[in-house]
């Protein structure tokens, strides 16, 4: 059997060695293996937490948690799942390896200031698994941090909030590494309609990251501000107003759905041309619905805020903006589905899960089209029905896109294969469960069953019990894909350098890439996706 040389063993930069090497490293390749590990590290905890969630929520009453600790609980999933896992995830581990290779560069335009974000990620993370042991224990708040909820709580809320705050400052700084990588330190050779399209989507995500956060980051401070100092911002009873705390929120937290969206569209981008054997379909409007998602995206934030008292007038200009912004996305999943079209297809671990995000995405798209709508929406605002929605577009798009994106370039990044029959066996277990995890959610949610909440009626017993069997069996098909991927440092079958034929750079290099990826000067395609040269060899 052929072995191959384990990625720890590459060279490491000049004067650093062991654990220096790693904790000192400015080689974006190894940030984002050091990233891979720590966001692996959150989604496992984050998958624990939800599974109890579920466990408690099987019968009527107390099952496994008290109220309390199942408040604290689901806070604590979402902010593990959406700061430390869906927001970061994409971006920050194959962003990381990935651009400046599919750039034709060396590294990011500032490899410092990459090492600076990762160490930012950690502290941010170390924070919020240290408020659980302050005094007051972990907010019970929910991860949107509500006020006046997370005013009056007695709960370690500013450490949390502080938390997250770390977290946005990581997310901005390699959003704005990546804009100026694209800009300076791409191939001089390669032009803007020459870049691909995973790197497209990293680009426009970015400037969401930029734009976006600091807005988040000034809300969180206010919070902060709020429970420190007691100056009545959000007091409706000394001038202030709590809704003011929504608008702020979701100025944010709607743009970053699409900051969590579209790397994952970028991924299935790269993975269906790939094993389509066929340039795909619509590059341009790709691109151009990637830019109009993170312009669009930015200005539909309260579609969330329906319930709150507004205006009818506002009501109907921010539903109108909501069903626009499907327009951009449909877009992409038409050159999806066109690019399978007449395809010479070869099914593999990657587009298995590449084409159940499609299906998982569009069906989480189609309901938010019912949430965009005020009438349906104000019927089915904070129930279950929300809950699967959310999870149908995060969890069924980010994370299976995720999934997507570790079994496509795993090879690439550690030189090795993995198994494919597990694989199989893990992606069908996935989706099954996933099935049946959150379908019963938006039947829930139309009967009126409330989200967040501890305990339920008894004509949502039956659907919580079949809930929770889906979640049973999700959580064994995502262990079985972890197992099966860490399994492969065991048998340590060599990956060739282009194991799935692929036509963009990262395939053009050695499994794993040396230390300055490119052995000699990478030659630029007129276009990333023609695999003229691939049918031929082959």
């Amino acid at each position: 059997m052929a072995t191959t040389p384990s990625f720890f063993e590459t060279p490491a930069p000049a004067g650093l060695t062991g654990i220096k090497a790693w904790l000192l490293t400015h080689d974006h390749k190894r940030l984002g293996l050091m990233y891979l590990w720590a966001v692996l590290f959150w989604f496992a905890l984050a998958l624990v937490i939800g599974l109890l969630l579920r466990l408690e929520l099987m019968t009527m009453g107390r099952t496994i948690m008290s109220a309390g600790v199942y408040n604290s609980a689901f806070t604590l999933h979402g902010v593990i799942m959406i700061f430390l896992f869906v927001i970061p995830g994409i971006p920050a581990i194959f962003g990381n390896f990935f651009l400046p290779i599919q750039l034709g560069t060396d590294d990011v335009f500032f490899p410092r200031l990459n090492l600076l974000s990762w160490y930012l990620y950690i502290l941010g993370g170390l924070l919020a698994i240290v408020s659980l042991f302050t005094a007051g224990g972990f907010p019970d708040t929910g991860w949107t941090f509500y006020v006046p909820f997370s005013i009056g709580t007695k709960h370690n809320v500013p450490m949390t909030v502080f938390a997250a705050f770390i977290l946005g400052m990581s997310s901005m700084l390699t959003g704005l590494n990546f804009i100026t990588t694209v800009h300076r330190k791409r191939s001089p050779n390669m032009g803007w309609m020459q870049i691909p399209l995973f790197t497209w989507s990293l680009y426009a995500t970015a400037w969401v990251q930029v734009l976006a956060t600091p807005v988040i980051s000034i809300t969180l401070l206010l919070v902060i501000a709020e429970r420190l100092l007691n100056i009545g911002l959000f007091d409706p009873g000394r001038g202030g107003d709590p809704i003011l705390y929504q608008h702020l929120f979701w100025m944010y937290s709607h743009p970053a759905v699409y900051v969590m969206i579209l790397p994952g569209m970028g991924v299935v981008s790269e993975i269906i041309p790939t094993f389509s054997r066929k340039a795909i379909f619509g590059y341009k409007a790709i691109v151009f619905s990637s830019m109009g998602i993170a312009i669009a995206g930015s200005l539909v934030w309260a579609h969330h805020m329906y319930t709150s008292g507004m205006s009818d007038t506002a009501i109907f200009v921010f539903s109108l903006l909501t069903f626009l912004v499907a327009i951009p996305t449909a877009v992409k999943v038409f050159s999806w589905v066109s690019t399978l079209y007449k395809a010479s297809i070869e099914m593999s671990p990657p587009l298995l899960y590449a084409l159940i995000f499609i299906y998982l995405f569009s069906v989480g798209g189609l309901t938010g089209l019912v949430l965009g709508a005020a009438g349906p929406d104000i019927h089915v605002h904070d129930t279950h029905f929300v809950v699967a929605h959310f999870h149908f577009t995060m969890f069924g798009g980010t994370g299976f896109a995720f999934f997507a994106a570790l079994h496509f370039w795993w090879p690439k990044m550690f030189g090795i294969m993995y198994n494919f029959r597990r694989a199989y066996i893990a992606a069908t277990l996935t989706t099954v469960g996933f099935l049946f995890h959150y379908v019963p959610m938006f039947i829930l949610g139309m009967m009126g069953m409330p989200r967040r909440s501890y305990d339920y009626l008894p004509q949502f017993a039956q659907g919580n019990a079949l809930a929770t069997v889906g979640g049973i069996l999700l959580f064994t098909g995502i262990a079985l894909m972890l197992v099966n991927l860490l399994l492969s440092f065991r048998s340590r079958i060599a990956a060739p350098a282009n194991p799935w034929g692929g036509c963009t750079l990262e395939w053009t290099v050695p499994s794993p890439p040396p230390l300055h990826n490119f052995l000699r000067q990478p030659d630029i395609q007129d276009y990333p996706y023609d695999f003229t040269e691939i049918l031929r060899k082959s």
